[in-house]
């Protein structure tokens, strides 16, 4: 009788677990599963170096690593936001062309570490990693799109380095720099308006 109660109070300890963790969890909002995936992300990509095999646009590329299902990974660059391309349903937008020609340049065939960040989540709604990509020399993908005008600091999502992507912007303003120098309001993303 005596084990049996305690395996029912195992059962319900262990049930009770993976209920609050798939409910309540302040951080995860998702199943004990995902976490896993998580931190294995964390283990394939965080401080390696890959090639970049294609630029989908200016703030998405993929990287030569399998990913699930896929024969490479789709990395959407963390902290930036570029002007879509006329791949987008939604359409082009004033400097998408400009932004894409520009990571194609730079990134296109480069070895490129991947960066994860500590307060961002390592996917998102899509699949697509979120990270900062840096290259052989030191400088980092995201940091360039916004320092030379052709991203914005996205604002949307927490990631350690807010308040220097908020000031690359600024710079990048006053200095007129790439699609800062013409771009109306009516022009940027719904999310700036």
């Amino acid at each position: 009788m005596r084990k049996k109660i305690l395996l029912l109070s195992a059962f319900l300890l262990l049930s009770a677990v993976v209920f609050l963790d798939r409910t309540f969890h302040p951080y995860l909002k998702t199943p004990l599963s995902t976490s896993i995936t998580l931190s294995s992300d964390w283990d394939k990509y965080n401080e390696k170096t890959f090639t970049v095999v294609k630029v989908v646009d200016g703030d998405t590329i993929d990287i030569d690593v399998p990913d699930g299902k896929f024969p490479d990974t789709r990395i959407r660059l963390l902290a930036v936001d570029t002007p879509e391309t006329d791949k987008s349903p939604s359409g082009a937008m004033y400097f998408g062309k400009e932004a894409s020609d520009f990571v194609r340049k730079i990134a296109m065939e480069q070895k490129v570490t991947v960066l994860l960040d500590k307060l961002s989540k390592t996917r998102d709604k899509y699949g697509r990693l979120l990270a900062f990509v840096r290259f052989a020399d030191g400088k980092i993908l995201n940091e360039e799109l916004v320092s030379q005008g052709f991203a914005y600091a996205d604002t949307r999502f927490p990631h350690s380095d807010y308040e220097k992507f908020m000031q690359l912007e600024k710079t990048a303003q006053e200095q007129k720099k790439g699609l800062w120098e013409k771009v109306t309001p009516d022009q940027m993303p719904n999310w700036r308006k």
